[in-house]
């Protein structure tokens, strides 16, 4: 990644730039969508939570909304303001659908029960957002192999083999017919490789000094764990 910040980003999207603001969709969305997936479970169709995302979208842009406020330096923790984006939209979002009747086919919603768990919702945010940051930097970690080569690519699908799969390192060497320990050597290149994305990434959201990167990046690892 570049040296900019999350806080450069949302000043070029306040701005119009159409760049930075198709960046700001493309990392920060799928976070809003993980939560309101987990928050409205069961209770509104994929297309509502679509219609949502989009609305928590326009919110983040509209005039005074939470890139205006970043432009203008209001905010001092853009993590809590986009939750507090997200949970607002949501709010809202409830209130309407308990004024009207629910639709044919759909399971009943009941806001009420959502509004008392709201630490509950919280602890559901960070966990989007935790699985947002590790999916960043997987995708970095992925781009830099595909320029890497093909030993580089091979480190990759290592990593997914071990994490997303739960294969031992043991029964990979068997699949892949290599010596074992060679590909603990592979393995500990390839994580070292993760955790220098992860910390930019990190770094991204959270500028600050290494060793208080270092601890964001182990209290994200433990939502997930």
């Amino acid at each position: 990644m570049s040296q900019e910040t999350c806080w450069t980003l949302l000043r070029e999207a306040a701005e119009g730039d159409g760049r930075a603001r198709s960046e700001f969709g493309r990392i920060y969305l799928p976070v809003l969508r993980r939560y309101l997936c987990a928050r409205w479970h069961g209770r509104l169709s994929e297309e509502e939570i679509e219609d949502a995302v989009g609305e928590m979208f326009v919110e983040c842009l509209k005039d005074g909304g939470l890139l205006e406020r970043a432009r203008i330096g209001e905010i001092e923790s853009f993590h809590a303001c986009l939750y507090g984006a997200a949970r607002n939209v949501a709010l809202r979002i409830e209130e309407r659908r308990a004024r009207r009747a629910d639709q044919p086919g759909s399971r009943s919603f009941h806001p009420e029960e959502l509004a008392r768990d709201e630490e509950h919702m919280s602890r559901i945010f960070e966990r989007a957002w935790a699985q947002g940051v590790v999916h960043e930097a997987a995708r970095l970690v992925r781009e830099r192999a595909h320029q890497g080569g093909e030993e580089a690519e091979r480190r990759v699908r290592l990593l997914e083999l071990r994490f997303e799969k739960g294969l031992p390192i043991r029964k990979i060497a068997e699949l892949w017919n290599v010596d074992a320990a060679e590909l603990h050597h592979a393995y500990a290149r390839a994580r070292k490789e993760f955790r220098t994305a992860l910390r930019e990434v990190v770094a991204f959201d959270h500028p600050g000094t290494p060793e208080a990167v270092d601890e964001e990046c182990q209290q994200l690892l433990g939502m997930l764990a």
